[in-house]
């Protein structure tokens, strides 16, 4: 398998997602940031980016004009509009016309989100069903 050499912004210090994230980036070796919605000049933290991972809980926080050109932009935000419509943490439009690569929301990771969980649900049971 091949190692990272990226530099990555986590935006997001959950404990569930920011900081797990954080500690699988910097095991591939990726140069890692961790920032927040009070971050100082947060655009320019993202600009320095090749891998974004937007965590932050903030309906398109993040602009097009603040992605690094074939910056590769991963959406983990989910969150609801006035109007039921589910948009992340990314404005998906403006960073399509900029970033490599983008996963959407609804359906970028979370098909991915539960696949992963029920796959854990099964090896949990299998390893009590043992004891």
């Amino acid at each position: 398998m091949s190692r990272c050499a990226a530099r990555a912004l986590v935006l997001g210090r959950s404990n569930l997602v920011g900081r797990p994230l954080a500690a699988l980036l910097l095991n591939a070796d990726a140069t890692v940031t961790v920032a927040h919605s009070r971050t100082r000049d947060l655009p320019e933290e993202c600009r320095r980016a090749d891998v974004l991972v937007a965590a932050v809980g903030r309906p398109e926080l993040v602009r097009g004009a603040w992605l690094q050109p074939g910056a590769v932009v991963i959406d983990v935000g989910i969150n609801r509009r006035a109007d039921g419509t589910l948009v992340g943490d990314v404005a998906f439009e403006e960073c399509r016309a900029v970033a490599g690569a983008i996963t959407p929301v609804p359906g970028g990771v979370g098909p991915m989100t539960i696949a992963c969980l029920l796959e854990n649900t099964i090896e949990a049971a299998v390893r009590r069903a043992r004891i």
